[in-house]
């Protein structure tokens, strides 16, 4: 029987006991499945055409709060605080420096509530828990100080392409912002997305778009028939059917923690070791694909989250997601994973970190991810490998790819030797992020010898490192290797975009000289 305790509503305790999952999480997917009603129910009789945005704002905030309330009590309160005194320091402390102060108290906000939930309540307990919603709350909170600073303290020269297309050019009323931080498509389980993107949504002007002329200075305004997500949504729903069945089976048969079990490092030879590291985090990977494909699935059914068409006219509902699965599993670079892997969190950590770092961006930005991520051991332990893992791939890409490039059979033997090395290392690095505390993780590590930690730092010591700049130009960016060029094809989605997200993306892939934020 499913006795998991809660801070939320014991109504659905019988359901729990009937599927012998905890009454947290039993709570959080009931939730987030009368979201995605209550997001049809708002498309169709809350319509931006039919209603204000000030009802739709209202009745998406209520309702965002109830579902916080019925899974997590009155931990829920912990929103409105976070929320209420962020805003405080906007209008206090002024645009100059309030980007300072919000990042500094939401995240400070943030890791006092981890801390006491695990350490004082709940350690070791990995399940839905109230600093999952914070955490989306405060990526929302430290983006929008930061455009907010942009938009309305520094001058537009001093911006990057995508700060400017970011930025916000007025202070938000208070109801706009509690809205954004707490709407009931995004309270439990986020994706992040862009405070304009989120009000062109609530104001209906999702599908009245500008287009830059070719000469990249003409704007042509043009108006579009309404996409209907329907179809974007039943797909999403059949994969998070899919990953929920393979969670609740096969995952079970592959813990991760078999990786440290005593009998199994004495006996099993280093390619059973190998093989079953792979399968037990691929494994491990179908409830991340649950959630945040249903959290996608609940915006795009409010009418949230078109990006554009294509070409072809083809719609895409793709501009908040937070994962490509085809991608991720057949990443070919560490760089290749992190583009596909939790999207909007790696945006996040290039918009207010990556980009805005003066010393060691990359370091600064895995840092930052791992406080954000938790005060758990082994999240740290994985970033520090991370950190390790990312410049020696990077320097082995930026010294060896080059030599591949020249025929199509080298190039897919290479392709598939990385894919191999990839996986394993992904594998390999993120064992302490599952595992959660030290000894565990040490013990694994220590069972495999360090051995990545030590070729990584190999890699480092013997070959050449290209450092990157931020005030490389375009021409030097058009010097870049062939295997630049290969990459961009490799990761385009080859399609017109004409939201404000999609747009940023395009710029930076063309114009910015350093990788994406934690990415690379």
């Amino acid at each position: 029987m499913a006795t998991t305790s809660t801070t939320g509503s014991t109504l659905l305790q019988p359901l729990s006991n009937a599927v012998q999952l905890p009454i947290d999480q039993v709570n959080f997917v009931v939730c987030q499945l009368f979201a995605l009603l209550a997001a049809i129910w708002f498309r169709t009789y809350l319509h931006s055409s039919k209603t204000s945005s000030f009802i739709r704002h209202i009745v998406a905030t209520l309702l965002g709060l109830y579902l916080a309330l019925f899974c997590f009590g009155w931990y829920a309160l912990h929103f409105l605080v976070q929320s209420g005194i962020s805003y405080c320091i906007m209008i206090i402390i002024g645009v100059e420096s309030m980007h300072k102060y919000c990042f500094v108290f939401a995240l400070g906000y943030l890791t006092v509530c981890q801390i006491t939930r695990v350490y004082i309540f709940d350690y070791g307990q990995y399940s839905a828990d109230f600093s999952g919603p914070m955490m989306i709350i405060t990526q929302k909170i430290t983006s929008l100080a930061y455009e907010i600073h942009d938009g309305m303290f520094r001058k537009d020269e001093e911006l990057t392409p995508s700060q400017k297309v970011l930025a916000v050019r007025r202070m938000p009323s208070l109801l706009e912002y509690v809205s954004y931080n707490c709407n009931f498509m995004g309270i439990l389980a986020g994706p992040l997305c862009s405070y304009k993107d989120y009000i062109t949504f609530i104001e209906g002007r999702s599908y009245h778009m500008t287009q830059s002329g070719e000469n990249g200075k003409e704007e042509v305004q043009y108006e579009r028939t309404e996409p209907s997500p329907n179809e974007a949504v039943v797909q999403k729903l059949l994969v998070c059917g899919l990953s929920l069945l393979v969670h609740l089976t096969i995952s079970n048969m592959l813990p991760v923690e078999y990786n440290i079990d005593e009998r199994f490092q004495a006996t099993a030879s280093w390619p059973t070791k190998i093989t079953y590291l792979y399968m037990s985090l691929l494994a491990a990977r179908p409830k991340y694909y649950f959630a945040w494909t249903l959290a996608d699935a609940i915006n795009n059914a409010a009418g949230f989250g078109f990006r554009g068409y294509d070409r072809n006219g083809a719609a895409h509902w793709d501009l908040i997601s937070n994962l490509r699965i085809q991608q991720i599993e057949m990443s070919t670079s560490f760089k290749m994973f992190l583009d596909n892997w939790n999207i909007q969190t790696a945006l996040w950590l290039k918009r207010v970190c990556y980009e805005r770092a003066s010393v060691s961006p990359t370091i600064q930005t895995f840092f930052l991810s791992a406080i954000w991520h938790g005060v758990y051991p082994g999240y740290y332990l994985t970033f520090l490998t991370g950190v390790l893992m990312t410049l020696a791939a990077r320097a082995m890409r930026n010294n060896f790819r080059h030599y591949f490039l020249k025929t199509p059979q080298l190039k897919l033997f290479y392709d598939i030797i990385t894919w191999a090395v990839t996986q394993i290392a992904i594998s390999y690095t993120v064992v302490p992020f599952v595992l959660l505390s030290i000894k565990p993780s040490f013990t694994f590590y220590s069972s495999w010898y360090y051995c990545l930690h030590v070729c990584s730092i190999l890699v480092l010591w013997l070959l050449p490192v290209k450092k990157t700049q931020k005030g490389k130009n375009i021409h030097e960016n058009h010097q870049l290797s062939q295997s630049r060029k290969v990459d961009e094809r490799e990761n385009s989605l080859g399609e017109d975009s004409f939201s404000t997200t999609n747009s940023i993306c395009n710029q930076n892939q063309e114009k910015a000289s350093r990788p994406p934020s934690s990415r690379q």
